[in-house]
């Protein structure tokens, strides 16, 4: 420490008694400050899995509502499928939710909601849910699930990508 010099005086032992105990408390403050990070709201928009792809989120009392908007080719007669959210429940950190079938295909998603590298609300990747997206396709007439699992991570869109919506 900087009040420390080679030689033991009365000086140096006050100011070890004054500095070690603001020492130990500024570390337990931004320990304090590290574990209340609880994120109280998730509502908002997050990139799916294209950047033309949306995430759109609203929660109430612990429940999800909202849909994902998906960009189809342009082969396709349907230039966005929309699935709603059936399913969704936040519990602390813990993210589910699972859309309606469109075309015998929907959505599962588990995981978890942390900060991102943005600092604001308004900022890009200020909240991001990680966890395992579940593609779950229904096979023709037998009606069997076939199930394609990836890891991935959904990025809040900042405030100016959500107006270019």
């Amino acid at each position: 420490m900087f009040c420390m010099v080679k030689r033991t005086s009365s000086i140096d032992i006050r100011c070890a008694v004054v500095l070690l105990p603001l020492f130990l408390l500024s570390a337990g403050v931004l320990r304090g400050q590290e574990d209340s990070g609880e994120i109280e709201d998730i509502t908002g928009t997050y990139q799916f899995l294209s950047a033309d792809d949306t995430l759109a989120l609203l929660e109430e009392d612990g429940k999800l509502k909202g849909y994902i908007d998906v960009f189809q080719g342009e082969d396709e007669s349907d230039a966005i499928l929309s699935y709603s959210i059936s399913i969704g429940r936040r519990k602390k950190n813990q993210v589910e939710f699972k859309t309606q079938k469109i075309h015998q295909k929907y959505y599962r998603f588990t995981g978890k909601v942390e900060r991102g590298s943005g600092h604001e609300e308004a900022d890009s990747d200020y909240l991001r849910l990680i966890g395992d997206l579940e593609i779950v396709t229904l096979k023709g007439e037998t009606g069997q699930e076939e199930t394609q699992t990836m890891r991935v991570v959904f990025k809040s869109k900042g405030r100016d990508e959500e107006k270019d919506q």
